[in-house]
């Protein structure tokens, strides 16, 4: 029951975000491989939307390691636990709490016995600055702990560069890019190694804008069409400012029609906004508020246009709704 509760809410999400953004490329999903433990690493961007990506658009039904301050209410914990999710303490939770993480790396261990897979975003943090921050060592105690447990596993890495080509925005793009698997082949007194190779790997598919003036090269890329995502175009920009192909920018029109037909979404997220102390986090809110209180929406109108006295009215409203949310999508390229 907990599998199939997991699947129609993974397929749930997955048209939601496929509404929520204009465009999900996915590239490299040869590169995972079949019938072995894999430790997913990824840059983090996105707050909740990084897992969620993730979680729908492979194969592979992961397990998550997310910070361990949000299993804080039990029922929350509970409900985390259903989707996956597994608590990791950090340092500033208080360093009695450090040890709690043996049990997750256990319960992780459980998982990639069965040739599961669990992501781990190994940065530490999440940050919508374009360039990859330095990794920490989680992924690589979890995959020699798993060996030293289970000598007869072969786990792999598996590198994964999530993009976007404006992170709090509905109607933009997302890129997501496998990398090839990396074995843990060496002993454990090599785990530098290893991370060392991961972080090269990421830093090849991860796009990159120099520390130095970044704002302003950052707006350059975007007044020149250039699509962030794409690290390739970004680099060659930056080295001769050539942009092959141009990519048109979230439309702010488009954007105000759908608010003005989705108006009680909108105010829900007026309210919300101030209160979200973690910029980084708008785009999960806009993505949540959209998922659960979208359909009511549509269901009050659908309700309007058969009971109500003004059916044709309610009608032309519910259909400009549609057309908006579509239309914000920009399908063309």
């Amino acid at each position: 029951m907990k599998n199939l509760f997991n699947a129609f809410l993974r397929l749930l999400v997955k048209i939601a975000l496929h509404l929520y953004f204009k465009k999900i490329r996915i590239s490299g999903k040869e590169n995972i491989p079949k019938n072995i433990p894999i430790i997913l690493v990824a840059n983090h961007q996105n707050a909740l939307i990084d897992p969620l990506l993730l979680a729908t658009h492979t194969r592979l039904r992961p397990w998550f390691l997310t910070r361990a301050s949000v299993f804080k209410n039990p029922i929350a914990a509970k409900i985390l636990h259903l989707i996956r999710m597994l608590p990791v303490y950090r340092v500033r939770d208080g360093f009695s709490t450090i040890q709690q993480n043996q049990k997750t790396f256990e319960a992780t261990f459980e998982v990639l016995k069965k040739n599961g897979t669990v992501i781990i975003f190994a940065e530490g943090s999440h940050s919508m600055i374009r360039n990859l921050r330095p990794l920490s060592k989680g992924f690589t105690r979890m995959a020699f702990g798993l060996k030293e447990k289970y000598p007869q596993l072969q786990p792999v890495i598996l590198p994964v560069a999530i993009e976007y080509s404006a992170h709090q925005r509905t109607g933009s793009r997302v890129r997501i890019s496998f990398g090839k698997a990396i074995p843990v082949d060496m002993p454990h007194s090599q785990s530098g190694k290893l991370t060392k190779a991961v972080e090269n790997s990421l830093k090849q598919m991860v796009v990159t804008i120099p520390d130095e003036d970044y704002e302003g090269t950052l707006e350059k890329l975007l007044e020149a069409q250039v699509d962030v995502t794409d690290r390739e175009a970004v680099a060659k920009f930056q080295s001769n400012h050539q942009v092959e192909q141009k990519i048109s920018n979230p439309s702010g029109l488009r954007n105000k029609v759908m608010k003005i037909f989705h108006f009680p979404l909108y105010w829900v997220w007026l309210w919300i906004s101030p209160k979200i102390e973690d910029r980084v986090f708008e785009g999960t809110f806009k993505f949540l508020i959209g998922f659960f209180l979208a359909p009511i929406w549509y269901i009050i109108l659908i309700c309007l246009v058969l009971g109500s006295a003004i059916p044709t009215w309610s009608l032309t409203f519910l259909m400009m709704a549609v057309i908006s949310l579509f239309w914000n999508k920009n399908p063309q390229e």
